[in-house]
């Protein structure tokens, strides 16, 4: 069953900018500048200026996942415009049974090494992804906080320092050490 036209829209905020070319998505705010590529789906991308801006996704005579894409596409436009005006931050923790992980910052954030996992001789290494920087924790022991604009790198940096600190060849119910998120969403803006 193909719908002839299926639409969404999405208002954006005062403040923030946004400009499309060719499926090319640009938005400004006051923490930064996104841009994202969505070129692979094929869909109208408007900017409908005015009273308020918005932008409409249309598809046109598109199947059940053709369709799917609308909410994507709006869902990643709302978390780029959320991106430059809060900035997203993913809490991590460093759990353990025995051997204390010891994690340290390198590069002013922009890496991190990981030493004493499960009490293996082995450095790990973790680099972080464009725009994300990692602190430790003022308040709690044994927390990371990463920092970014753009969820995808926040999350897949988030996922790289999670799956480097994976056990292996022993039973994982009982040997439950890593460092896995605790905490995820857009900064709080209550400074």
């Amino acid at each position: 069953m193909r719908d002839v036209l299926q639409t969404e829209e999405l208002d954006i905020p005062e403040g923030i900018e946004v400009s499309i070319k060719s499926r090319l998505i640009k938005v400004i705010g006051p923490r930064g500048t996104l841009t994202k590529n969505v070129r692979h789906v094929d869909m109208d991308i408007r900017l409908v200026k005015g009273k308020t801006t918005k932008v409409s996704l249309a598809v046109w005579q598109g199947g059940r996942k053709h369709v799917a894409c609308l909410r994507t596409i709006k869902s990643l436009i709302n978390n780029m415009i959320t991106g430059v005006t809060y900035g997203f931050q993913y809490k991590m923790r460093a759990v353990y049974a025995h051997f204390p992980i010891n994690c340290i910052i390198q590069d002013d954030g922009r890496a991190m090494e990981i030493r004493n996992f499960l009490g293996e001789k082995t450095v790990r290494h973790v680099n972080m992804l464009d725009g994300v920087v990692v602190a430790e924790s003022k308040a709690q022991k044994d927390e990371l906080i990463l920092v970014g604009n753009d969820i995808d790198n926040v999350s897949q940096s988030a996922a790289s320092i999670h799956g480097v600190c994976r056990v292996r060849n022993k039973d994982i119910r009982k040997f439950l050490d890593g460092i896995y998120v605790s905490e995820k969403g857009a900064i709080k803006s209550d400074a």
